[in-house]
């Protein structure tokens, strides 16, 4: 079994969703498909499973625990690959 680590473009996905406001917790040690971060604000609570925007699509594509947790989880929950993607979230979420 491999250690857990976290994508080269996490800490920049965790300081956008930080400075709109949500705080966030690390969880890409969990394992079995369980997204990388939790991200919390105005009471909603959102999964996140980030992906590395500079690798070619098929590098980015869920694996196989990652698309049976996907397709049971019955709360908020989005693939994120770059700042970009945070904000929109962040918009459509709150309506900004």
């Amino acid at each position: 079994m491999r250690a857990a680590r976290a994508d080269r473009n996490q800490p920049e996905i965790v300081a956008e969703f930080r400075s709109l406001g949500w705080t966030v917790a690390h969880t890409h040690m969990v394992g079995g498909g369980f997204p990388d971060i939790v991200c919390s604000k105005g009471g909603i609570t959102l999964l996140v499973e980030i992906k590395d925007g500079s690798k070619p699509p098929s590098a980015r594509k869920l694996t196989d625990k990652e698309q049976e947790f996907h397709s049971t989880w019955q709360g908020h929950l989005a693939i994120i690959a770059t700042p970009e993607d945070v904000f929109a979230i962040h918009r459509s979420l709150f309506l900004v």
